[in-house]
This record gives structure tokens, C-alpha cells and sequence, in this order.
């Protein structure tokens, strides 16, 4: 019987403590839209890490999530957390809870307007191209459940042109 020498352990050591944590502590996703742009472009490849506690979501954030009435996974921008207020005039600014909010991020502005109060356990989204996304305004239900979070988006790794930390 042949014995495995030290470096073929290591090997298979360091390839299945990456494939456990891939599988419980992140993965990689690959953004196929441009309703991101200019924070993520078609085709970026993203390290994105689990969420394990769902009260670390913070508005602003980057997430990862499952609509279950699109069948697909998404990744857009946490604009309206659990109990908010969501206001968006006819110019396309933003009202959270009332107050007015700063987003240097967008990039393409449009006059969808609305009113929304975030449910208890859900979420609302809005892509950085809100002129090219298909987020929270248009969908049906305009609000994705806590158990449908998969991860937050941390930095684009490819291309290596793109590389940066996502904030």
C-alpha cells in the first residue's frame, strides 16, 4: 500500500478547510446586471460572507438574497431596514423615517416615486442604477424576508482591474 508523503496531506488538508469554509462561512458570486453600477459591474466576481446574525444589517449595505418571487438570486442595497418609513419623491430623493438621505452612490436617478413601511421581518432594496433596476419598486412584494438573506457583499475580486472593498 502506497503512504501519502507530507505534502500531499497538506494539500488535501488546506482543500477540504476551504471547501468547509466556502460552504458555512462565504462564497462567491458573479453579478450578471447593471443595476449596481458604477459600485459593481456586469460580470464582477464578488467574495460575499454568510450572515449569521440579521440585526449586524445595516442600511447601506451591499446584500446578497433569495426572491422567492423571482426565483433568483439578487444583490442590491439595504435602503429600508425592519419598521421603516421609505419615501421617494417624484425627483427621486430619498426619505427614510423622514429624514432625508445622502447617496453619493447613485448614479442614475429616476422619478419612481413611492411609499413603503418595511414589515417587521423584511427588507427593502434599491439598486445603485435606479434608472436600470429592478428592485423593491417594481417587484410585487416590495420587501424580501429575513430568511431569505444569504450574505453581504465584502469585495469585488475579480476582475482584478475592480478590485475594492465594497462599503
Amino acid at each position: 500500500m502506497k503512504k501519502f508523503n507530507n505534502g500531499a496531506i497538506f494539500m488535501l488538508t488546506v482543500v477540504a478547510i476551504f471547501l468547509v469554509l466556502y460552504r458555512v462561512a462565504f462564497f462567491i458570486v458573479s453579478v450578471p446586471s447593471a443595476s449596481m453600477y458604477p459600485t459593481i459591474k456586469i460580470g464582477d466576481r464578488i467574495v460575499t460572507t454568510r450572515i449569521w446574525k440579521k440585526d449586524s444589517v445595516e442600511r447601506g449595505d451591499i446584500l446578497v438574497f433569495f426572491s422567492k418571487e423571482l426565483d433568483e438570486m439578487m444583490i442590491k442595497r439595504v435602503i429600508g431596514l425592519p419598521n421603516d418609513r421609505i419615501n421617494i419623491d417624484s425627483t427621486g430623493k430619498l426619505f427614510v423615517n423622514g429624514v432625508e438621505q445622502v447617496e453619493d452612490y447613485v448614479a442614475y436617478a429616476d422619478q419612481k416615486s413611492g411609499e413603503y413601511v418595511v414589515p417587521e421581518d423584511g427588507y427593502f432594496f434599491l439598486g445603485d442604477a435606479r434608472d436600470h433596476s429592478f428592485d423593491s419598486r417594481s417587484w410585487d412584494n416590495p420587501y424580501i424576508l429575513e430568511e431569505q438573506l444569504e450574505g453581504k457583499a465584502q469585495f469585488i475580486i475579480y476582475p482584478f482591474s475592480n478590485w475594492k472593498l465594497l462599503e
